[in-house]
């Protein structure tokens, strides 16, 4: 449920890039074995309130492709975002910063991973769609889980 007489506001305030890192350690002999690499994607948010209904989400992800035990590259970007929300109760709150917000970064955070790959001299690689709400609700049952056995 929404706050009582609160009218629901939701904005986009400003999205940049919060940190990017770049490796590639195994050059130039890596370009030259055939490209099959194996890619490993780690992702995780943050939110942190700054200023009353004031909101910096952070989305990062991690990419590692390894051709065999070799990497060939190593790419971590941070994308942020401010956000205001107002109006919502503390779930409604939690689920536009665990769902909603990640969803408006996600695309700039693939066109910053392949631009970095690009200029490595890698092939792109388009990251697989995230569904966020699935994550979210997989985070609150292990967190009701995690609860009970602590009980």
């Amino acid at each position: 449920m929404q706050k009582n007489n609160d009218k629901i506001s939701f904005c986009i305030q400003r999205i940049y890039v919060k940190d990017i890192s770049f490796e590639s350690p195994n050059t130039p002999e890596i370009f030259q074995i055939h490209w099959s690499p194996k890619i490993q994607v780690d992702l995780n948010t943050n939110s942190k309130n700054i200023y009353k209904d004031i909101y910096e989400v952070t989305l990062c992800v991690t990419a590692t492709a390894k051709i065999g035990e070799n990497t060939a590259f190593l790419c971590q970007i941070k994308q942020a975002g401010i956000f205001n929300i107002s109006g919502l109760n503390d779930t409604q709150i939690a689920r536009y910063l665990h769902v909603y917000c990640p969803e408006i970064l996600f695309p700039y955070v693939n066109e910053c991973f392949n631009n970095q790959i690009s200029k490595g001299s890698f092939p792109q690689i388009n990251l697989n769609p995230i569904n966020f709400n699935t994550l979210f609700i997989q985070s609150l049952k292990k967190n009701n889980n995690n609860n009970k056995t602590t009980n």
